[in-house]
């Protein structure tokens, strides 16, 4: 399975997910059926080699999460039912991280973290819809020996 997929398998595992209607890969419109995740890249952080020459990264994968919901506008209601999504989604995912019950990235998996960061509205129509966005980054280590 691609990390894509780990991660999006596992995204699709929150309890509340529903509300999201599903996530398509790198799209989204405005209808509440168009909530995405989308890649934004792989960041290496660090290098080091030992006196083998076997080299560790540690990495981070970056992705951009959106999420469609109704939201009127002066509609304090609606609104404050997303932020709430929202929140507890990080949360979730903050909880899942620390207990270990994230997909395997590396070749050292107490050591990885996912973390869901700067979750805010985004855009907002006089229509009523709302798009959402929250990035996720997933820190990893990988272990390659030299032959």
């Amino acid at each position: 399975m691609s990390d894509l997929e780990k991660i999006r398998t596992w995204l699709l595992s929150y309890p509340k997910i529903a509300m999201a209607h599903g996530l398509k890969v790198d799209y989204y419109s405005e209808s509440p059926e168009g909530s995405s995740i989308a890649p934004s890249g792989l960041q290496e952080i660090s290098r080091s080699e030992d006196i083998l020459g076997n080299i560790t990264v540690e990495n981070q994968l970056n992705f951009a999460l959106h999420f469609v919901f109704p939201k009127s506008p002066e509609d304090d209601v609606g609104a404050t039912e997303n932020a709430e999504w929202l929140l507890e989604l990080q949360q979730w995912i903050q909880e899942q991280s620390i207990l270990w019950k994230i997909p395997a990235f590396g070749d050292a998996p107490k050591r990885e973290t996912v973390k869901a960061q700067n979750g805010e509205l985004a855009y907002a129509d006089a229509d009523g819809t709302g798009i959402y966005t929250v990035l996720l980054s997933i820190n990893f280590i990988k272990k390659y020996e030299v032959n």
